[in-house]
């Protein structure tokens, strides 16, 4: 049957991210630090709320937008975040998370061989994503001596005849940067010259430590060329709700909600109440959360330093992107030794993309024991490699 694939799906590489939890989920004693998902059980009155629904028999299909009461307090929530209002009715889409919401964006704006610039290391969806919707992803390194921060210079420099948008996610999957307003001006200004659509995923916009996180639809006249991707996953520890958003202004997002009709109907009905709790009563357990990866942050980032492992300060999300140089392996061999040696597993930093080669990505959405018990285990490899 495999004549029968396309060429396209078989040029898309599995994701790197899968196979190091694949064996790991076949050994005993494993410490994961490789999952990119909250360890905390999602808030109790969001889940009173989604068992109170099913309770209540709302089972069946919403709008294709989804509930409007929660488009609206989403609606709120942005304005009262970072003083952008969209309106609920024609410029928000409730999705099956931001996955739902990138591949919507995607195929919505693209063309056959339109480009789209990908700063990397980055999620490993992105590029992929691009491909699927009948993009060419256009990737540029991001490196650890600007903090991971992509310049203006780099995202000009590929620009080309071809050029539909920029992808961006911060704060950033693998590497934890967060974006300062400086740089994400000199981004406004190459879309607003080359006249590009910007897709800034911001799935970890309340997971900051000691910054401010910029919507990028925030800046000067960026709303009307920029589709915000947003959602419950990480803010809420609400991953398996599958409930994420998309906001844009209403062209683009009609065109959004068109393929949204033809391929979900509508996000879970159950998801979407519960959303609307959170955006409701949810901010201090947000608070209390994002305390607590902070507590953790501060463990992990201290402790690979000491062992060798130099690792920039994350003010976001809850990775560490520790360089591996000093163990003389590279980030594969280092990953797969340290999972069969010592049972603490890690993401290669190459899965992110090539700029990703040397590193490799810490997760600290643990428990605060288990990473004191993953740093004694690495500093026992170390002590062999180091």
């Amino acid at each position: 049957m495999s004549n029968f694939i396309s060429q396209r799906v078989q040029g898309i590489p599995p994701s790197g991210i899968r196979k190091f939890f694949d064996i790991a989920a076949t050994m005993e004693d494993v410490i994961s630090l490789g999952i990119g998902e909250p360890d905390f059980v999602t808030p109790a009155p969001l889940l009173e709320a989604g068992i109170r629904s099913l309770q209540e028999g709302h089972t069946h299909y919403t709008s294709n937008s989804g509930i409007l009461e929660l488009r609206q307090s989403l609606s709120r929530h942005l304005e009262k975040l970072y003083g952008v209002l969209y309106d609920p009715e024609s410029e928000l889409l409730i999705t099956v998370g931001v996955s739902e919401a990138l591949y919507l964006a995607l195929n919505a704006i693209l063309d056959p061989d339109d480009e789209v610039i990908v700063p990397e290391p980055c999620f490993v969806s992105y590029t992929p994503e691009v491909t699927l919707a009948g993009g060419k992803p256009v990737t540029i390194a991001t490196h650890v001596e600007h903090n991971f921060q992509v310049t203006g210079a780099a995202v000009e420099a590929a620009v080309t005849e071809k050029t539909k948008a920029i992808l961006i996610g911060y704060p950033n999957n693998p590497t934890g940067a967060v974006m300062s307003r400086e740089r994400l001006l000199e981004i406004a200004n190459v879309a607003q010259k080359y006249d590009l659509v910007v897709i800034s995923d911001e799935i970890y916009d309340q997971l900051v430590y000691g910054v401010q996180h910029i919507c990028f639809a925030s800046l000067p006249g960026m709303r009307e060329r920029t589709i915000t991707l947003g959602g419950f996953s990480k803010d809420y520890a609400m991953t398996g709700w599958r409930i994420g958003y998309a906001a844009a202004p209403a062209e683009v997002l009609g065109a959004m909600r068109k393929i949204h009709q033809y391929t979900i109907m509508s996000a879970p009905t159950t998801a979407q109440i519960a959303a609307l709790t959170a955006l409701e009563e949810g901010a201090p357990y947000v608070e209390e959360m994002r305390n607590e990866y902070n507590r953790r942050r501060r463990l992990i980032v201290g402790g690979l330093n000491e062992l060798g492992l130099k690792t920039f300060e994350p003010f976001g999300a809850f990775y560490a992107f520790p360089s591996i140089a000093a163990s003389g392996l590279d980030e594969n061999l280092f990953a797969e030794r340290l999972l069969q040696e010592e049972r603490v597993a890690v993401v290669p930093g190459s899965a992110f993309g090539p700029s990703g080669a040397g590193f490799v990505r810490c997760s600290y959405a643990t428990a605060y024991e288990d990473i004191e018990e993953a740093l004694r285990r690495i500093e026992r490899f170390m002590r062999r490699y180091g």
